[in-house]
């Protein structure tokens, strides 16, 4: 059976796939059936001493094995090797360096470019004309509303502001019959303190609407028009049809504001306080988009600090050109350094052997070198390597383990 199994392997390996087979496996498959090897078999196990990859018509092309390298952490592929499927590399260019591990920030309306709307009258909503995520300009209406109060103000407006043009009628003749001696002094005196008291009546009745409409809502009658002072996206809305509304509310009708730009509202440490300046510049990181990275400008540091947390609210402004982050998400932040740069490799890049930090770099095609590295900080995705890469060096990003397994064989089989 054994000589049977021996013929077999020769057919279908050829000459140098036979080669292949160790002689003491040989020796040993011959010898549980009671059989000498034939001498060919064993003389060819013992002249070679280098694998080649087998000739044979029948072996596909992914089973190509390792070539030697000559380096001791390098591996070499040839061309259409299984392996070089399960790789991944990227080239990943150099980037500021963080100054501490990511911290804990959440995102908020950039309250410069917000208009939180309420109105200061009572009255009853009668319509609305904007819903939320509607794009809304300066000036355009939101809602309608029907306020008694604001009609009864606006009436004794008019009706001061005629009374007053009324008596400043009578004080002209009274000055002109005056002049004439055609009526007492008296009487264009108590003209004058009509007219005067007229002018104070319509200044009264203009600030009471001024009060009760300070943005200068347009209006007609008692019906107000609630138009928004700024320019943006509705992101908030309680204003609904026949609700009652009052002056002072807590929660605005509308909430106006652009999503293309927010503010970072970053925790930091207090120790870290005097490291950092306006103007730094900071990487922002999002669950949601785990791929990508935003950039921000710190603008205000904090005068406080939380008793609780010892940590200082930092502040900065994030631009959002395509409006993928929202108000109220929790991100990562990184406040970069001034000055050096390193690499953010993908934590699956990394090779964690004790003390020590590895990963591979493709030198050519086909061929891997492993690299020792220091890392300044490390997230829970992404980490910072501040020695051991340059920029653009392209970095095996996906089956970083099996290179390190095959080079690992490698090794042990060597000694």
């Amino acid at each position: 059976m054994s000589r049977t199994l021996v013929v077999v392997l020769a057919v279908v390996l050829g000459v140098g796939g036979l080669a292949w087979l160790q002689r003491d496996r040989i020796d040993n498959l011959l010898a549980g059936s009671g059989s000498t090897p034939p001498p060919g078999a064993a003389a060819s196990a013992t002249q070679s001493t280098t694998p080649e990859p087998p000739t044979g018509a029948g072996v596909a092309s992914a089973a190509v094995p390792l070539a030697v390298s000559t380096e001791p952490d390098s591996l070499r592929f040839a061309a259409g090797s299984a392996q070089l499927a399960m790789i991944q590399t990227q080239a990943i260019p150099a980037t500021p360096l963080p100054l501490t591990d990511t911290l804990s920030a959440r995102l908020a309306y950039d309250e410069d470019l917000t208009a939180r709307i309420g109105v200061g009258i009572a009255g009853r909503i009668v319509a609305v004309r904007a819903a939320p995520g509607d794009v809304v300009k300066v000036g355009q209406v939101l809602a309608e509303i029907d306020s008694p109060d604001f009609g009864t103000a606006y009436a004794d407006l008019e009706k001061a502001r005629a009374d007053e043009a009324r008596k400043r009628q009578t004080l002209d003749r009274a000055r002109e019959l005056g002049a004439g001696e055609g009526i007492a002094a008296r009487e264009v005196e108590a003209a004058q303190s009509d007219y005067a008291q007229a002018k104070a009546e319509t200044a009264r009745a203009e600030l009471r609407m001024k009060t009760l409409n300070p943005y200068g809502l347009p209006v007609r009658g008692q019906r107000v028009w609630l138009s928004s002072p700024v320019g943006g996206v509705v992101t908030e809305r309680t204003a609904t049809p026949a609700l009652e509304v009052v002056p002072g509310m807590q929660t605005p009708l509308f909430v106006v504001t652009d999503p293309r730009r927010l503010w970072l509202l970053i925790d930091l440490p207090e120790k870290l306080l005097g490291q950092i300046k306006v103007g730094g510049a900071v990487s922002v990181e999002s669950d949601a988009y785990p791929d990508l990275q935003f950039g921000a400008r710190i603008v205000q540091l904090g005068q406080t600090v939380d008793p609780n947390t010892r940590r200082v609210v930092v502040r900065a402004k994030v631009d959002n050109p395509e409006r993928k982050l929202l108000p109220e998400m929790f991100v990562r932040a990184s406040i970069l350094q001034g000055v050096g740069t390193g690499v953010r490799v993908p934590n699956a890049a990394l090779i964690n052997r004790g003390l020590y930090v590895f990963v591979f770099v493709q030198t050519a095609p086909g061929e891997f070198t492993r690299r020792a590295v220091s890392l300044k900080s490390q997230g829970s995705d992404f980490s910072y390597v501040a020695a051991g890469l340059a920029g653009g060096e392209r970095v095996v990003v996906g089956g970083a383990l099996l290179l390190d397994a095959e080079l690992s064989a490698r090794a042990g089989n060597k000694s």
